[in-house]
């Protein structure tokens, strides 16, 4: 008896976790590279090695790691995720950027122009970007076909309040719609710590 309640409690907590709640995902420091600096930290027709797919489809972590480099200090083993990209972006936490000694705007992901320059190295290259860094936005991806259910509009700001052993309310979290997403928030490890983040943590939209 007391296993079938649980069952049923069980698939209750998860129609509900589907229909209201968002799953949230922490982010750590990490490196997008542009082809031509994937060759220069890495060598000619260097090819990233995937190790595991992201939430978001199409999006992996590699095996390369590198160290990021400001005026300052250094961040050592830091992850680079695939695939490739048009320019270069390198994502901290306002920590990081704190230990780089750089003052990293925060940003949602692709918006570089007139951000910190930064240096990327490896044992087989470096490279000095001109700009690149940031801190990102913290954001929601949302897929196409769950934005009447949330109702939400693309770019929209929105509050999310986080359900956890230290429940709190995250304001100013931008709204991103594509039928390319799976719906997640994307916070960072500065934010994850503040609310006591842990796999499997959810959120609800406050409109």
């Amino acid at each position: 008896m007391k296993s079938l309640i649980d069952n049923i409690v069980s698939e209750v907590l998860k129609k509900l976790k589907d229909e209201y709640f968002i799953e949230i995902e922490a982010s750590g420091r990490h490196i997008h590279l542009s082809q031509e600096d994937l060759e220069a930290l890495f060598g000619k027709d260097y090819v990233l090695t995937k190790v595991k797919e992201l939430s978001q489809p199409g999006q992996y972590a590699c095996k390369e790691r590198a160290t990021i480099v400001g005026p300052k200090g250094s961040l050592k083993n830091v992850i680079v995720l695939g695939p490739v990209r048009k320019e270069t972006q390198v994502e901290v936490s306002l920590t990081d950027a704190k230990v780089l000694g750089i003052d990293a705007p925060i940003r949602q992901s692709g918006d570089i122009k007139n951000t910190p320059s930064i240096t990327i190295e490896t044992d087989k290259g470096r490279v000095t970007k001109e700009q690149g860094v940031i801190v990102a936005k913290r954001h929601i991806h949302i897929e196409e076909k769950d934005k009447d259910k949330f109702n939400v509009c693309d770019g929209e700001i929105v509050k999310v309040k986080v359900l956890s052993d230290r429940p709190l309310i995250f304001d100013d979290v931008v709204v991103r719609i594509s039928p390319n997403f799976k719906t997640y928030m994307h916070i960072d490890y500065d934010e994850a710590n503040a609310c006591a983040f842990k796999p499997g943590t959810v959120g609800i939209i406050l409109k």
